[in-house]
């Protein structure tokens, strides 16, 4: 899903979700399950995915 679109979808101004993206901002608690509805997932399935990534970069 394109940036812009899941910005849109989960009601966070686009700039603000490629600043989240990149780890220059944290997301609310809120932010994460707005994001989480959007991409049509759990709020624990998306951090579950990131903290893998994150593990994989390490």
């Amino acid at each position: 899903m394109a940036q812009e679109q899941l910005a849109s979808q989960a009601a966070i101004e686009r700039s603000h979700m490629g600043k989240i993206e990149r780890g220059e901002h944290m997301p609310t608690l809120a932010l994460i399950l707005r994001i989480a509805a959007a991409l049509e997932m759990s709020a624990a399935n998306l951090i579950e995915a990131t903290e893998k990534k994150l593990r994989a970069k390490t």
